[in-house]
């Protein structure tokens, strides 16, 4: 892998993975972030990788909606692997303006597709990341299996599921070498914050209300975010063509208990002897529309294939995320301000 193409990768996953390639893993090669810089995209979770890694990291501002200027990035770089997360992933917006994650996740997976099918000669593996929403909703028993029928319940997940189907029919008509991997819900460093960990993290520390929908009983099973680039990158070197990995933290939480931890441990670490527990911040809302129950997923085929597992439990990792975010204020406030925005485009529009 000499020329990798990462798609989305000044997101919120996709930065952990660059981070993580070029700062951890055995990696040799050049990395090519490509990334439209919407709302979620800021180039301020890798500022410090151009200058620590001039030599083997290049930036593109660019649309993989837009075939022409993604015909020239493949060519002008030579592009040989591509690991694709750029994605429309809030369920939330995708009820409220789905025609986003039909063109992001549909069309530009497509115009990747057809540019790794041109360019087939040189190419090593077209690596696409999905998730476990897919799959649609579980009861209070089972695992998502890589075997499990494609279910989607939002206009997100039926984008995804799409986008998935694409990427297989390439490999099944056309003979390209790809790999897919579902995942359960990440959390972690440099998540925005109208995610739920970030946005309950944030809420609980400045005392403003916690919103959790219905009665907080749907089940998420949460996934750190660098296991999840561990993962990756093993799918990326061992994994079979044409195969779908399953990648999950074996952490099921119920979103009520999940938000009930957080405040227990803010409060244990902010602000002791205050009055008011943060508990008592939430407030339960109207549910959203096709709100699954529960996703869990087995990953034993990832584990027996591959030898990965998570390392984190959710107890260390959610105590790692709360400590990064209070220590980058910065960050966090640039985010919610929107100050990134007013820098992203003096520099790149």
């Amino acid at each position: 892998m000499k020329n990798l193409l990462i798609t989305g990768g000044c997101g919120f996953i996709g930065a952990n993975f660059i981070r993580y390639l070029l700062e951890e893993s055995d990696f040799t090669g050049r990395i090519i972030n490509l990334d439209k810089l919407t709302y979620a995209g800021n180039p301020e979770n890798i500022t410090d990788i151009l200058s620590r890694f001039s030599d083997r990291y290049v930036f593109e501002k660019k649309d993989i909606c837009d075939f022409k200027g993604m015909k020239r990035i493949f060519d002008e770089y030579q592009i040989d692997t591509i690991c694709h997360f750029a994605a429309e992933s809030h369920v939330d917006r995708s009820i409220v303006k789905p025609d986003d994650f039909i063109q992001t996740n549909i069309i530009g997976t497509f115009n990747l597709l057809e540019l790794a099918r041109a360019n087939q000669n040189r190419l090593i593996l077209f690596h696409h990341i999905s998730t476990d929403e897919v799959f649609g909703s579980l009861g209070m028993e089972g695992f998502f299996t890589e075997e499990t029928p494609y279910k989607p319940n939002s206009p997100y997940s039926a984008s995804k599921a799409a986008s998935d189907h694409l990427v297989r029919a390439y490999n099944k008509t056309y003979g390209l070498p790809i790999a897919i991997s579902n995942c359960s819900n990440n959390y972690g460093p440099y998540q925005f914050p109208e995610k739920m960990i970030p946005l309950m993290i944030l809420n609980a520390l400045e005392r403003k209300t916690l919103p959790v929908y219905g009665y907080g009983q749907n089940v998420r099973d949460w996934l750190y975010v660098k296991d999840h680039c561990k993962a990756v990158w093993k799918i990326m070197k061992h994994g079979k063509t044409g195969e779908a990995y399953n990648i999950g933290g074996n952490n099921e939480i119920k979103n009520i208990d999940l938000v009930e931890q957080i405040c227990d441990l803010l409060d244990e670490k902010v602000e002791k002897g205050h009055d008011r527990p943060r508990k008592e911040l939430i407030t339960f809302v109207k549910d959203r529309p096709g709100h699954d129950l529960r996703y869990a997923i087995d990953f034993s085929k990832t584990k027996k294939e591959l030898g990965w597992s998570p390392e984190e439990s959710f107890e260390s990792g959610i105590k790692k995320t709360i400590e990064w975010y209070i220590s980058n204020r910065e960050w966090v406030n640039h985010v919610k301000s929107g100050e990134y925005r007013s820098w992203i485009k003096k520099q790149y529009e």
